[in-house]
């Protein structure tokens, strides 16, 4: 009997020990990744406030911690070969407690306001300076606790990858909670001590993984290596390729994002769900049963791709859901082909650190491409339509089916792309076909590209040929009708449109009109004289109305501040012997603005006009106090009024600078955000009332807007008629919706009540 029970006893502590092993390992990796990417989001919204919410710093974060997860990995990567194992556990300690003593997180005192230029390189200084130590300690546990796994000789350790899994499990739930749990509940001060006091668990968790380390067998780095003697090192071809396979869809990340939030807001709930599904897609081709399989990705991968084409070509960003869920889905399948061949590939354990580093070197290298280096190239958001061109590379090599019909499909497609694009080069009725079916066409491309590999088997280059092509022909033909210029800066892209037959000019910024100019009367003839303000600004609108009984309730020239110049049409709002102050952040939106080959607004009523650049929570508040009868709030990032000068501290500043009667017009119109409980609520925070107007013009052919406009002053006597207006609505705070701050602001409670709305 002895004989039975005694070699289970002896079994008992070694299972014990592993499932210890395994447990702490997991939570500390698990742990680590909630940090890691609770972090962006959290000091992100930090920092947005200081660069007008601009999405673009997100994009530029992105650069960032691509770039310190390389230098983790590398740390990574160095320190794993050390054979002596009580060294890299008492460095990498050490390191994390150097990083704990940094915490809280806190913008570092010497950025106070960002430069006149170079926003991009400031901020990377910002973030190195703020948070670069905790982070570079936290990007080095991933590969650093997965290769001491490896070393405590668990039976698990020969494939280690899973933990890669739950790595990204903890990342994708930390970038879900955060618009969905952390940012609805708690403020940006209680979302900073808990994150601190992760940081510190995380320390205890990995001081018990290295004991847990040391107290394993030995088994050196050497070991480690005869365990996978069959194992044939990396190629140089290898490591290149898994460096492409990683940028692409790393590039397609901050692409995605850009090209969704800049129409809707700059808040963490657009940025993170791109993000999350980028590391759903790693979490699932690392599992070691995916739940969806390598083979099935590769076959959709390309009717993706299409479908990118097909939403380009269309440019329905008018449609939320089209907007969000039609491009995300497409990147999703894409990242999930190029990661899947990523984990297809990947090496023995014993090269796995420097599997890691070719990894996020990749990724560095995609996110400096589409977050640095396309904004100062391409004057549109061409990073997009390439990284997708790019992703038909991704694919592994095939062998040709009907080969002896593939083989001549390069000329074919010559061929169709001289066909295809020569009637760009004409004016008439073919080139007008063209425009008005440039969906179907550029679709048809796309189509014949999925076709092509899903059919033909075709090689990689073919595919990506036939891609280019239904690209460029999305390109060509353009949804926008007489587009003339398009510039682009930090703070995203500008288009000028003519419409057909020269009758207005428009500024868009993404989908969302800034302003627009009548440069042709109905009968053709060229308009003269001082320009009419249209748009959200005509006189019988929220704002013009506002502005006309001010103007009669003071019953002398005004002295107005306007945050946001668009095209300038405000300009011609004013009368003569009225002091009006323009604040901008955007200087190319200025100069824009001033062209009177475009607009002539400012060149027509206030050519000596010199607007404020700079963020206007930093400028305005040097302002004297008292000092304005106006105030309108005009400043769009896209399709969005910045959040942080949405908040009760941003409506104390415009308070401050108002004249005793005077008054606060905040233009809130907004496709996907319901944005009129947010500013009643700040208004009423500091003891203003509030008067709503929204009313459907029906005149949009004319490019006379609905507008939805608040107003808020001190007494109802200072808004002069407007308080007896039956347009207009004396509104109280909702006691629903809690009053935005520049520690808690809530979008997701905006859009549900826009979408609640709409029902």
């Amino acid at each position: 009997m002895d004989s039975i029970v005694q070699p289970a006893a002896k079994e008992q502590p070694s299972s014990s020990r592993n499932r210890l092993l395994l447990t702490v390992y997991t939570a500390a990796i698990f742990v680590s990744a909630l940090l890691l990417f609770s972090v962006q989001p959290l000091f992100t919204k930090m920092v947005l406030p200081r660069l007008g919410g601009s999405p673009a710093v997100w994009s530029v974060a992105m650069v960032f911690f691509q770039s310190l997860l390389l230098a983790g990995y590398a740390y990574a990567h160095f320190l794993m070969q050390i054979r002596n194992r009580i060294i890299p556990v008492v460095v990498h300690l050490v390191l994390l407690i150097a990083a704990f003593a940094t915490l809280p997180l806190g913008i570092a005192g010497a950025f106070g306001e960002p430069p006149g230029s170079g926003y991009a390189f400031w901020l990377l200084g910002l973030f190195a300076v703020s948070i670069g130590l905790p982070f570079f300690a936290l990007a080095a546990n991933n590969p650093l606790l997965q290769a001491w796994f490896v070393r405590t000789g668990h039976p698990d350790a020969r494939d280690p990858y899973f933990l890669y899994a739950s790595s990204n499990i903890g990342s994708f739930l930390a970038l879900l909670s955060y618009p969905f749990l952390l940012e609805p509940i708690f403020t940006l001060h209680t979302q900073n001590w808990l994150w601190t006091g992760g940081y510190a668990l995380l320390i205890l968790l990995i001081a018990a993984c290295g004991v847990l380390l040391l107290r394993s067998p030995r088994l050196t780095l050497v070991a480690v290596q005869a365990e996978d003697a069959n194992a044939l090192a990396p190629s140089l071809v290898t490591r290149l390729r898994w460096i492409f396979l990683a940028a692409v869809p790393s590039g397609l990340l901050i692409a995605v994002t850009a090209h969704i939030s800049t129409d809707v807001a700059a808040a963490p709930l657009l940025w993170v769900l791109p993000l999350s599904l980028y590391l759903l897609t790693w979490v699932l081709v690392f599992q070691s049963r995916p739940l969806l399989p390598h083979k099935w990705m590769l076959m959709l991968q390309p009717v993706a791709i299409a479908g990118v084409i097909l939403l380009l070509a269309f440019g329905g960003e008018q449609n939320l859901l089209l907007t969000l869920g039609g491009h995300q889905l497409c990147f999703f399948v894409i990242a999930m082909a190029c990661h899947g061949e990523l984990a297809r590939t990947r090496p023995a354990a014993s090269y796995l650190t420097g599997f890691y580093v070719a990894l996020s070197f990749g990724g560095m290298v995609g996110g400096l491409f589409a977050g640095l280096l396309a904004p100062f190239t391409f004057s549109w958001i061409a990073e997009y339509p390439i990284l997708v061109a790019l992703a038909a590379l991704c694919r592994p090599s095939a062998d040709e089916r009907l080969a002896g019909l593939v083989k001549w499909y390069w000329l074919v497609l010559i061929a169709l792309a001289v066909a295809l694009t020569a009637p760009s080069w004409t004016t008439g009725d073919l080139s007008t076909w063209f425009e008005d079916h440039r969906v179907w066409v550029a679709g048809a491309v796309g189509v014949l590209a999925a076709l092509l590999a899903l059919a033909l088997n075709a090689g990689r280059w073919k595919i990506f040929a036939t891609v280019v092509l239904a690209l460029a022909l999305a390109r060509i033909y353009p949804a926008d009708e007489g587009r003339i210029v398009t510039v682009r800066s930090f703070f995203g892209v500008h288009k000028i449109v003519v419409t057909p037959g020269g009758y207005f000019h428009v500024l868009m910024h993404g989908t969302t009109i800034h302003g627009a100019e009548r440069f042709r009367n109905n009968d053709g003839t060229p308009v003269t004289g001082r320009p009419e303000p249209i748009t959200y600004y005509h006189k019988d609108g929220g704002i013009g109305q506002a502005i006309t009984a001010i103007r009669e309730r003071k019953a002398a020239p005004l002295k107005v501040a306007a945050i946001g110049v668009g095209s300038g049409t405000l300009a011609c709002a004013a009368e003569p012997g009225e002091s009006w102050k323009f604040f901008e952040i955007d200087q190319s939106m200025v100069d824009a603005a001033r062209d009177p080959k475009y607009f002539r607004y400012i060149s027509s009523c206030a050519p000596d006009l010199k607007p404020v650049i700079g963020d206007a929570r930093l400028t305005f508040a040097k302002e004297p106090d008292g000092a304005y009868d106006l105030i309108i709030v005009d400043a769009y990032s896209s399709d969005a009024i910045p959040i942080h000068l949405a908040t009760e501290e941003a409506m104390k500043i415009y308070k401050d600078k108002l004249a005793p009667h005077g008054a606060v017009v905040m233009h809130v119109s907004n496709r996907h955000l319901d944005l009129e409980p947010v500013v009643v609520g700040i208004a009423d925070a500091n003891d203003l009332k509030s008067w709503v107007y929204n009313e459907d013009s029906g005149r949009d052919a004319d490019y006379i807007f609905s507008t939805d406009v608040v107003i808020s002053a001190r007494e109802g006597a200072d808004v002069g008629k407007l308080a007896t207006s039956k347009q207009w609505e004396e509104t109280d705070a909702d006691d629903k919706v809690r009053v935005w701050t520049d520690d808690y602001s809530n979008i997701l409670g905006a859009l549900y009540r826009r979408l609640k709305d709409g029902e």
